[in-house]
């Protein structure tokens, strides 16, 4: 296939899918290797919109293990994804990809804020947007950040890209080696399993919006093209089978 199947996208990216094999901290080598996978996809004619994560800097619900108040926990993972929304612009515009971060908490010396329309037209102009802060409310995780803004801007698929694991499984492949990996599941199968691809929230939330979800590995190149491009690859998650 040579045609996108897709004309809007939003790419979810965990922060750990911007650590590289260290597992914390920004890689350099990563963000160029997202950046060059989002590049391919935009050249496409395809609009990205991209929802990053913070766990490679801090994670809320980790933080609130460990005492602190967990709503303070969870601003500070948004503060962390709008550290790696910078460093993907950087990364983007360095090799010529016009790219704007916008903001659910306001911080506009760095950062627009989030506004629907705005997205939208920066998307209609070939610009990548990157959703970076979360939902700006404790207690939910940049997966439902990722389809609220799916929804939001009429986006057809939500792109799950993982560092680890190419696809979902019925157990940690890591730790079982009878793991079966899925073709295609339900968001029903997936919350009934409590197969963990996404909390309960942004499942239902996908489902409730005939939301698809494709879950693949980032870490072979080409693979954000493969899922455009309509590829069997990873996992595909959808309302009905």
């Amino acid at each position: 296939m040579s045609e996108p199947v897709y004309k809007r996208v939003v790419l979810k990216l965990s922060g750990e899918a911007l650590s590289g094999q260290a597992g914390y901290g920004i890689d350099a080598g990563m963000i160029t290797t997202v950046a060059e996978q989002v590049q391919d996809v935009v050249e496409l004619g395809v609009e990205v919109a991209v929802v990053v994560g913070g766990g490679n800097i801090w994670r809320g619900i980790s933080g609130s293990a460990k005492g602190i108040d967990r709503a303070t926990a969870d601003y500070m993972g948004m503060l962390a994804t709008v550290m790696n929304a910078l460093a993907l612009q950087d990364g983007l515009e360095k090799i010529g990809v016009p790219t704007r971060v916008q903001t659910s908490i306001n911080m506009q010396q760095v950062a627009e804020p989030y506004i629907r329309r705005r997205a939208i037209r920066h998307l209609e102009k070939g610009r990548v947007v990157i959703f970076a802060g979360g939902t700006g409310n404790p207690y939910f995780s940049t997966d439902t950040t990722a389809a609220l803004r799916a929804a939001e801007i009429e986006a057809e698929v939500i792109l799950m890209a993982k560092n680890k694991v190419d696809g979902v499984y019925s157990a940690d492949p890591f730790k079982d080696a009878n793991a079966e990996k899925y073709e295609r599941l339900t968001f029903l199968e997936v919350l009934n399993k409590g197969l963990g691809v996404m909390d309960s929230t942004a499942s239902s939330l996908c489902m409730d919006n005939n939301i698809p979800l494709i879950v693949f590995s980032i870490t072979e190149q080409g693979n954000i093209k493969r899922a455009v491009l309509g590829e069997k690859i990873g996992t595909v998650v959808q309302g009905s089978v």
